[in-house]
C-alpha cells in the first residue's frame, strides 16, 4: 500500500515505469486499492470502481480523492468555505449505485454474524430508546445474544448502537483509515439500527464533527441552532429550550448529512414497514487551536526556561494560598507569555506534541488486503550508503521531540522521536484503550535535521544526509528500514544525475503528499 496521492495520474505512471528502469531489484509494491482516476470532484455516479464485497462509488485513490467523492458534487473548497465548523450540509442523492455500496457498508442482517463473534453489552453495543424526551437504557448485562437483541429490536422498538464497525467491517476501515490521513485527526464511528415509529435519542449536540451515511431505510432528522457553537463535550438539551427547527428533512440510502459539533439534533424513523440503519463517521474531538495551544506552549515552555533563569525563578512565598492571583503575579505571567509569543514567532524549531503522539498511536493502521506483509517486513534489499531513499506511510508518520525516556537519572537529554501506526491493532481503535506500546523509533537530537531531509525530499541519496559520519548516515536509514519507513533504490544514485534522474525529480515533486505532519 502506497499513502501517497498525485495530483496527475501521468505522473504516476511515469514514475513507476521510470523506477523500474532503474532499479530492477525494488520490492513489489501492493495493488492500489482502487482504480478510479482522479479528475476532481464530479458526481458519485461518474465514480465508479471495484472495492471489495461489491462495485464501490468511492474514489479511493488518495485521502483527498475520498473525501471528495465522499461529498460530492459538492466542491472541497465550498465545503470548506462555506459549511466546514459553520452550517449543515444536506446532500439528498437519487442514486441507485450509491445506495447499494452504501447499504453494503453495514447491514441490520449483519449482527447475527457479528454477535457470534462475542459482543458485550456497553463495549460493542447499546440498546435504548428515547421516552419523553429522555434516554432509556435498556442493556443487559455481559455478552450479546442476538435473538435477545433482535426481541428488543422487534418488540421494545428500542435502537441498537454498534461502536466503532470499522474494527470489523474492512470497507469502513478502508474509509476511516483515508479520512484519518485526510483530517489529521482520529475518525471515529457508530452504526444506529432504529425501528420503524420510533427514536433512539433524545435532542442533544456532540462535541465532533459529524458525518452522517444513510444506509437502509429512512431517517427523519431536525437540526436546531446550537446553544453552544463547536461545543467542546456531549451535553443532551431539553425539547422546550431548543427552539423550532432550522432543517427538516429525511434522508434515504445514498444520502449524506454533514453537521458541525455543537449543532442540536434528533431523528426518528417514520413509521411504516421498513427500519433506518445510517453511520456516523465523527472527527475532530479536542482538535481545536485551544488545545493545540495547550499542547504547544508546554514543550515551547520547558525549552524556554532552558534558556531563560527567570523562568526557573521560584514565585513567590504563599502564592499558591492566595484567594486571588495578586497584581505582580499577573504582570509577571503576562511578561512570561509575550516572551513565549516572541520565541514562537517565526521559529521552524521541532517542538514537542503530546497531539501528534497520540493521534498517530491510536488511529487506524493502514488499510491492506491480505497478510499486510508489507507493514512488518521490510521489503527490497537493506539500505547502503550508495542508495537512495524515500519515505513510505508517510500519512502514518510523525516526527516530534521529547526527553530520553530511557534514562532515569537527572540529566535526561532530549531526544528526537519518529512514530507510526504500521503495527496498530485496528480491533481497539477508538475503543478508549491506549496501544500498550509506542511504535517507533529514538535517536539524538542531531539527526533531527536528516531525517527532516528524507521527510521533505522525494528521494534522497543517503551518503547526502546532514549526518557527521557514513556510519551514522547508514545506521539511520538501516533503523528506519527495519521499521518498514523507507523503500530503496541501491542502483538508483548515478541515474539522479543524469537526465532520466532529472525527469524523475520533476515528476515527483508535483506530486502531494497529504500528511498531518506537513501541515503542523
Amino acid at each position: 500500500m502506497q499513502n501517497l496521492s498525485p495530483t496527475s495520474d501521468l505522473a504516476q505512471v511515469c514514475i513507476s515505469s521510470l523506477l523500474c528502469l532503474a532499479d530492477r531489484t525494488m520490492p513489489k509494491k501492493a495493488k492500489p486499492a482502487g482504480t478510479g482516476k482522479e479528475e476532481g470532484p464530479v458526481p458519485c455516479k461518474q465514480l465508479k470502481m471495484e472495492a471489495a464485497g461489491g462495485p464501490s462509488t468511492l474514489n479511493f485513490n488518495g485521502p483527498s480523492s475520498l473525501f471528495e467523492s465522499l461529498i460530492s458534487p459538492i466542491k472541497t473548497e465550498t465545503f470548506f468555505k462555506e459549511f466546514w465548523e459553520q452550517k449543515p450540509l444536506i446532500i439528498q442523492r437519487d442514486d441507485p449505485a450509491l445506495a447499494t455500496y452504501y447499504q453494503s457498508l453495514f447491514k441490520l442482517s449483519d449482527l447475527k454474524s457479528l454477535c457470534s463473534r462475542g459482543m458485550y453489552y456497553g463495549r460493542d453495543i447499546n440498546v435504548c430508546r428515547c421516552v419523553n424526551g429522555k434516554k432509556k437504557v435498556l442493556n443487559k448485562d455481559g455478552k450479546v445474544h442476538f435473538l435477545q437483541l433482535r426481541k428488543d429490536f422487534d418488540h421494545k422498538r428500542a435502537t441498537i448502537q454498534f461502536h466503532q464497525p470499522q474494527r470489523f467491517k474492512d470497507e469502513l476501515w478502508k474509509i476511516q483509515e483515508k479520512l484519518e490521513c485526510y483530517f489529521g485527526s482520529l475518525v471515529g464511528s457508530n452504526v444506529y439500527m432504529t425501528p420503524a415509529g420510533s427514536q433512539g435519542l433524545p435532542p442533544h449536540y456532540d462535541d465532533v464533527e459529524v458525518f452522517i451515511l444513510q444506509l437502509e431505510g429512512e431517517k427523519h432528522w431536525r437540526l436546531y441552532h446550537p446553544t453552544v457553537p463547536l461545543a467542546r463535550q456531549y451535553s443532551v438539551e431539553a425539547e422546550d429550550r431548543i427552539g423550532r427547527p432550522t432543517h427538516e428533512f429525511t434522508l434515504k440510502p445514498g444520502d449524506l448529512l454533514y453537521f458541525p459539533r455543537g449543532t442540536i439534533h434528533q431523528a426518528d424513523t417514520p413509521p411504516g414497514l421498513a427500519h433506518s440503519t445510517h453511520v456516523t463517521i465523527s472527527t475532530y474531538q479536542n482538535h481545536s487551536w485551544g488545545d493545540f495551544l495547550l499542547d504547544t506552549i508546554s514543550g515551547l515552555m520547558l525549552d524556554t526556561a532552558e534558556e531563560d533563569m527567570a523562568f526557573r525563578a521560584g514565585i513567590p512565598r504563599q502564592l499558591l494560598l492566595q484567594v486571588e492571583t495578586t497584581a505582580v503575579a499577573t504582570r509577571r505571567l503576562s511578561g512570561f507569555l509575550r516572551k513565549l509569543a516572541d520565541r514562537l514567532e517565526g521559529t521552524d524549531v521541532l517542538l514537542s506534541s503530546d497531539m501528534k503522539k497520540d493521534f498517530v498511536l491510536n488511529r487506524l493502521p493502514p488499510y491492506y488486503e491480505g497478510d499486510g506483509a508489507e507493514l512488518s517486513t521490510p521489503g527490497g534489499q537493506m539500505p547502503r550508503l550508495d542508495s537512495v531513499v524515500r519515505l513510505q506511510f508517510k500519512d502514518h508518520v510523525i516526527l516530534t521531540v521529547g526527553l530520553d525516556q530511557s534514562r532515569s537519572d537527572e540529566t535526561q537529554d532530549k531526544m528526537v522521536y519518529v512514530y507510526h501506526s504500521l503495527k496498530n491493532r485496528r480491533a481497539l481503535h477508538m475503543m478508549g484503550k491506549e496501544e500498550t506500546e509506542c511504535h517507533g523509533l529514538r535517536f539524538p537530537l542531531s539527526h533531527v535535521d536528516a531525517l527532516k531531509q528524507i521527510w521533505t525530499s522525494a528521494a534522497v541519496s543517503v551518503k547526502d544526509l546532514k549526518l557527521t559520519t557514513d556510519e551514522e548516515k547508514e545506521s539511520l536509514v538501516l533503523s528506519l528500514w527495519t521499521e518498514c519507513l523507507i523503500q530503496v533504490h541501491n542502483h538508483f544514485h548515478k541515474l539522479l544525475v543524469s537526465p532520466l534522474g532529472r525527469l524523475i525529480c520533476h515528476l515527483q515533486s508535483g506530486l502531494k503528499w497529504d500528511t498531518e505532519f506537513k501541515q503542523a
